[in-house]
């Protein structure tokens, strides 16, 4: 028991440390986070089997968990319900092309703008959004922009302009006084961001769609299928994280050099036990971590369990709400959304 107890005490405290290297150092140090949870859990029993026993080495454990602290407040959260319709309001959603080029019989496109249009939020960010200027039913900017008096920028990452294209975009209902593109890359992925005039205040926008993992999460519905893909998914996994370590220099720096208070939302692909998720945490607020309730999982597929949708916001901004919109399945993910006020705020 002694020799297992330290064995666990030292692999611990190496996956915690593990967050704090870029993967551009040493490559393969992003898949050491995925499992952080796996032995907070065994150090959670390891304690209470410890204890029970009346075994010294129970400080072991102990001490783990108490230097883990963070990873069970990006875990879990009990914060109170917040029912105020106060505030700037959020969203963020990966609308998956609002289903374009699937055969579902569900016709996602039109319920999914049906949605979209009754949520009062006044700053809308979306990634993998599909612009259709040749078929007014799914003429996102349209339908859920011009028509709701929302103020629209749209960077495309792939595609035509006149015709069809997908991309970033940020819908506000305040004033765009200045916008810009960070980055883009191949696909889908890039970050974006809107200067928005609220009441007296400027606030930045940042929308982002860092590097995807592109795992084909319908190949691990089965042991079979995981026997299959694991060499697959591992080798995705490295990958991607080492491309949004590199990507998340870019974003900070331009973060980091904001003149106005920021917010940041996005699917960033990275789970809260993330070098991405711990460097954004240095100097940013999580909405998650100040006003959700429970595990805040954002991914509609068999890796149900991820939350890799965030929203970030300078310190000087206070998250009041935050919520995950479950019943919203449209999508690969679920859109969240969360609601923000600080010092001279007014409604």
């Amino acid at each position: 028991m002694k020799v297992i107890t330290w064995l666990i005490f030292a692999v611990t405290l190496l996956l915690f440390a593990s967050v704090y290297i870029s993967p551009e150092y040493f490559q393969y140090v992003g898949l050491l986070p995925f499992f952080i949870p796996v032995f907070l859990l065994l150090n959670v029993l390891l304690l209470v089997i410890l204890i029970l026993s009346w075994r010294k080495l129970s400080f072991l454990p102990l001490i783990a968990l108490i230097l883990g602290y963070k990873f069970f407040l990006a875990t879990f959260q009990i914060n109170p319900k917040n029912e105020s319709t106060e505030g700037l309001k959020v969203l963020t959603y990966n609308a998956h092309m609002f289903y374009y080029k699937s055969k579902n019989e569900r016709s996602s496109d039109a319920n999914v703008f049906t949605w979209l249009q009754d949520q009062e939020a006044d700053v809308k960010v979306f990634q993998e959004f599909y612009q259709d200027n040749t078929t007014p039913s799914r003429n996102a900017i349209q339908i859920l922009g011009k028509n709701s008096n929302y103020k629209v920028s749209y960077h495309i990452t792939d595609g035509n302009s006149k015709k069809r294209s997908n991309g970033l975009a940020i819908f506000s209902k305040y004033l765009i006084i200045n916008e810009g593109k960070i980055f883009d890359a191949q696909g889908t992925n890039g970050a974006i961001f809107a200067d928005i005039l609220v009441k007296n205040d400027t606030i930045r926008i940042y929308n982002a769609h860092l590097e995807s993992m592109r795992i084909d999460s319908d190949g691990l519905e089965s042991i079979e299928g995981v026997k299959v893909n694991y060499r697959q998914t591992l080798g995705k996994l490295q990958r991607g994280s080492l491309a949004r370590s590199k990507q998340l220099k870019v974003l900070l720096e331009h973060m980091n050099n904001s003149p106005h208070p920021l917010i940041l939302m996005g699917d960033l692909n990275e789970i809260p036990y993330s070098y991405t998720y711990f460097k954004l945490s240095e100097n940013y607020d999580n909405a998650f971590e100040q006003a959700g309730r429970g595990f805040g999982f954002t991914y509609n597929r068999i890796l149900f369990f991820l939350r890799i949708d965030h929203i970030f916001s300078s310190k000087t901004l206070k998250a009041i709400q935050f919520k995950t919109h479950r019943e919203v399945d449209y999508s690969d993910h679920y859109p969240v959304t969360a609601t923000f006020k600080w010092d001279g705020y007014e409604q």
